[in-house]
């Protein structure tokens, strides 16, 4: 789609385009903000501030530190931890000693650690402490030869930070035993590289930045390599898009946003960290999203201004009797994205806060922000949005050519955020990437004459009832809606008579909810093939750590 007929439906402000050529690269942008915004704080965890010149200082020595251990420029360092401090003056030292970063998820099992450590040729690791054992099972396996091992209480202070660690090594017991006798501790590494000489790089727009591995629902995971020039390009994006409503942040504010999505989940580490590093926000670091009542403690303590999330979290937060402890009066932008944003989610959130969800979409490959949802709208959409500056959408079928207005295709995305291919796997590249550069997600969607794309369902979620296509994305709107339904996922299922079946999954809200309830308002609202053959109740759904719903699990229990 060469005319982009969505741009009539930006607000007032938002250009068409973004000039991505103001850095060369990420290292420029976060030295930048360093300079600017030296005596503000960048970082709160567990009632701790983290200012940005002390991010400076720490990211510096950590540069130092990787350097004197002979690793040189293009060498890949992974993290594996959760938000805390830690993690974004590991990605800064990273990327000022002129090498990559490999985000790794903290709860994978040792087989899917070591796949990506070997995958990606990862040299060092920076793991938090609670996860080590796993790192031990697999190491030998990999091209690690560093550990740089980190506790929770590390950036607290010498009485905080032992307390922290005394209470999760011995208190909660989160810490298994581990062996990894050649490992060195955050602040030893940090003490060290104090010491060493830091020789700074020259890093390009083209260098790669950062390898983020897709979930592997598709098969192996595989890293998206995402250059410098990718990830600005989308913390620009984000910035620009958010611009109609974060302007209204009184002067004497410091623009402040929560990051209770992991850090390794590409969501959060571009439009989380790398955005409030652009725009100088303190983020409140969240290591256990899980932990709501925790979550809204922590929140009750600030002023808020931004906020992104999944579904899941925005649903546990306004469900929860705490919600109104804190005040939400400040909040500007909550921003919806890693999965679907449920219709009744939304409606409660905007009655609650009087900020509306605005879903946006997006995936690892697009570092990752396609498109998104007006940022000044209030009414529910039911959509992704429309593409952001400098982005290109079109609807694709099996063949590659472009479908007619009103049919159904796969979305391809074009864009400056849009990655440089996978790591190592041209052939998996050459699957998804189109001939005139554009990607092709997987999703399936539709598009209005306003610009306005709204999913269907990924490919391969499709449940085939009888030859009529049933998207679960859909069904579960619907069912979400039940006032007793506090989450839902469904799948199809194999079926003797109709090929396959759908099967719902819910979780109660109310437990005089019955099998009949949600039946009686399916017939309601479904028509007869989209109506659940099985409903089935749970006490909790699969997810990622995320808080995506694992659809897969649902159909092999």
């Amino acid at each position: 789609m060469t005319e982009r007929i969505w741009l009539k439906s930006y607000p007032p402000g938002v250009p068409s385009d973004i000039d991505t050529s103001q850095y060369t690269s990420l290292v420029d942008l976060v030295e930048e903000s360093f300079r600017k915004n030296a005596k503000k704080v960048a970082y709160s965890f567990m009632g701790k501030d983290i200012t940005y010149a002390q991010t400076d200082s720490l990211s510096q020595a950590f540069a130092a530190y990787l350097q004197s251990l002979g690793l040189v420029k293009g060498d890949r360092v992974a993290i594996m931890m959760l938000n805390m401090p830690q993690y974004p003056v590991a990605v800064a030292g990273i990327l000022r000693a002129g090498m990559v970063v490999v985000n790794v998820n903290p709860l994978y099992t040792p087989r899917e650690l070591e796949h990506q450590l070997k995958d990606s040729g990862a040299k060092a690791i920076v793991v938090i402490e609670t996860f080590a054992t796993t790192l031990e099972k697999c190491i030998a396996a990999t091209p690690v030869k560093h550990v740089v091992l980190c506790a929770m209480g590390d950036q607290l202070g010498l009485l905080k930070g032992s307390l922290v660690n005394y209470v999760v090594r011995n208190v909660k017991k989160m810490v298994p035993a581990y062996n990894l006798p050649n490992a060195v501790r955050f602040n030893a590494a940090i003490a060290m590289g104090t010491k060493a000489p830091f020789k700074k790089q020259t890093t390009r727009a083209d260098d790669v930045a950062v390898l983020q591995y897709t979930g592997g629902t598709t098969g192996v995971s595989k890293g998206a390599v995402l250059l410098h020039r990718n990830v600005i390009a989308n913390v620009l994006q984000s910035e620009a898009w958010n611009e109609p409503v974060m302007k209204k942040v009184p002067a004497n504010e410091q623009p402040t946003s929560v990051c209770a999505i992991p850090l390794y989940h590409i969501f959060a580490f571009t439009v989380g960290m790398m955005l409030s590093m652009r725009t100088g926000g303190k983020m409140i670091l969240i290591a256990n999203p899980r932990d709501i009542p925790g979550v809204l403690k922590e929140l009750a303590k600030h002023k808020i201004h931004s906020f992104p999330a999944v579904n899941t979290l925005f649903n546990g937060l306004a469900n929860h009797p705490d919600f109104s402890k804190v005040d939400w009066s400040h909040l500007k932008v909550s921003v919806g994205g890693g999965s679907a944003v449920q219709s009744s989610v939304a409606k409660l959130w905007f009655e609650k806060t009087g900020c509306p969800i605005c879903e946006g979409y997006g995936l690892s490959e697009t570092s990752p922000s396609a498109s998104c949802n007006v940022v000044t709208a209030t009414a529910y959409t039911g959509t992704i949005g429309v593409p952001l500056p400098s982005t290109y959408m079109k609807l694709l079928d099996d063949d590659g050519k472009e479908v007619p207005p009103g049919q159904s295709g796969e979305i391809a995305i074009k864009g400056p955020q849009v990655m440089a291919g996978y790591w190592q796997r041209p052939d998996e590249t050459a699957k998804v990437m189109t001939t005139d550069g554009y990607f092709k997600t997987g999703d399936v969607g539709m598009v209005d004459d306003k610009g306005f794309f709204r999913i269907v369902d990924r490919k391969k979620d499709m449940i085939l009832v009888s030859g009529f296509n049933v998207f679960p994305t859909e069904l579960e709107d619907v069912v979400a809606q039940i006032p007793g339904v506090l989450e839902c996922a469904c799948v199809g299922v194999p079926d003797a008579k109709s090929g396959e079946a759908v099967k719902l999954v819910i979780v109660k809200k109310d437990p005089n909810l019955s099998e009949a309830d949600v039946r009686a308002f399916c017939k309601d609202n479904l028509t007869g093939y989209k109506q659940p053959k099985v409903i089935e109740f749970r006490a909790d759904l699969p997810k990622t750590p995320v808080g995506k719903i694992l659809r897969r699990e649902l159909r092999v229990k």
